[in-house]
């Protein structure tokens, strides 16, 4: 599974690692009025295979309508994204907008706009100043640099506290490949993509199609197991770009196997990373589902309990409401007998056979609930099904943060 460790605190503050075919800018182009870093651009250096993930939210910032479109043709240049603005709402001036932007990277690239993805994330519903980015081009074109990634991820950021990023390496025959990952993201953050931005790069090589395949599996597996707040947002963007120079791999072999699980890590990571960033977040919490008649019976279970704003309440009070847990997996859709269901938090038994343990257990339980990162572990049977979700408490913090966001 994508979420197999609860010691992930830690976050990577080392340099990315560079990826051969690519570079990174990130500078301020006064999107922000705060003046921080708000445009960021990846550039291949030449046409690269690509695959990209949308939101399947049916309200979709024109920024992702373009970058859909675009890569689905299969092969990109660059990604042009803001931060500060989503262009979301915002009709067909929007879109103009953000075609204007692209098209004026793309010029300065010297190649056509469609293998230029735009992305953009921050307040809905304001026009994007397109004039800023076309302003800013040269110097962001003048910034980019195979050792900027850092930068990137810093242009990208809106809530979070710190930039998101991840790689892993793999062999491909004699060769070492990387991939790498950087993403944005803190609140609106739910399955089917979450409130975020994330963009992947590799010098391995495949094909688009094999590339959208695993894409999909490796998002499927992590970021679509993932919640802060149970909100799908207009502008959630994957975009994956393949430059091939450590080699190709093809559909069905065993180093197409090691992207995927690759991509898996990475992704899987940034998720983490995500979640610990929940806005006020205090505890990060694995809900692990077992015994269910199928798999898909175990996700429902999962996904309704770590959704559910009555646990994440609970989670956030340290209280081992085992009740709350027990009451969303029963309203989930999901088929079993609550005589035969337990509860774990931890090693610490709650519930078993549908029934409380009692009071020493449940103190016990909250002991390590006070902890940043703990598992809690629901049977509903005998059954093969087993899933797992990834969420985090909510609190009084990230109300203040979510009310005062345009403030």
């Amino acid at each position: 599974m994508a979420f197999s460790s609860d010691s992930f605190l830690d976050i990577d503050r080392s340099a990315p690692p560079k990826v051969r075919g690519f570079r990174f800018a990130g500078i301020a182009a006064g999107i922000k009025a705060n003046g921080k870093p708000d445009l960021g651009v990846i550039v291949a250096d030449e046409d690269v295979a690509a695959a990209g993930v949308y939101t399947k939210n049916r309200v979709r910032a024109a920024p992702v309508e373009i970058a859909e479109k675009r890569t689905r043709k299969g092969h990109l240049r660059a990604v042009l994204v803001n931060s500060g603005n989503a262009n979301a709402c915002t009709g067909k001036p929007g879109e103009k907008a953000a075609l204007a932007a692209t098209a004026a990277l793309a010029k300065k690239l010297g190649v056509p706009a469609e293998l230029v993805a735009p992305a953009s994330t921050g307040v809905i519903g304001a026009l994007l100043p397109a004039d800023k980015i076309v302003d800013a081009m040269p110097r962001l074109l003048d910034a980019v640099g195979t050792d900027k990634a850092s930068d990137f991820a810093r242009a990208i950021m809106t809530t979070d506290q710190w930039p998101k990023v991840a790689a892993r390496t793999l062999k491909l025959g004699k060769e070492s490949a990387t991939v790498l990952g950087i993403a944005k993201g803190a609140g609106m953050i739910h399955p089917d993509m979450a409130t975020t931005l994330a963009f992947v790069v590799t010098d391995a090589g495949a094909s688009p199609a094999l590339l959208q395949k695993l894409l999909r599996e490796a998002t499927d597996a992590t970021f679509n197991a993932i919640s802060v707040d149970g909100d799908t947002s207009t502008n959630d963007t994957i975009v994956l770009m393949a430059s091939g120079k450590a080699g190709t791999v093809k559909a069905g072999s065993k180093e197409a196997k090691k992207l995927r699980e690759a991509l898996e890590d990475v992704l899987g990571a940034l998720g983490r990373s995500i979640v610990q960033d929940g806005e006020g977040a205090e505890h990060v919490v694995t809900f692990e589902v077992t015994g269910a008649r199928s798999d898909s019976d175990a996700r429902k279970a999962a996904k309704t309990i770590a959704t559910s704003p009555l646990v994440k309440t609970a989670l956030h009070g340290v209280d081992a409401n085992w009740g709350r847990i027990l009451a969303a997996a029963g309203r989930s859709g999901a088929a079993f007998d609550p005589s035969g269901a337990s509860i774990h938090v931890g090693d610490v038994k709650i519930v078993g056979g549908g029934m409380p343990i009692g009071k020493d257990a449940e103190v016990a339980a909250a002991k390590i609930m006070a902890g940043p990162a703990y598992t809690i572990r629901v049977s509903l049977g005998r059954g093969p099904g087993k899933a797992r979700y990834l969420t985090c408490d909510m609190g009084k913090s990230y109300i203040a943060v979510n009310a005062n966001y345009r403030s």
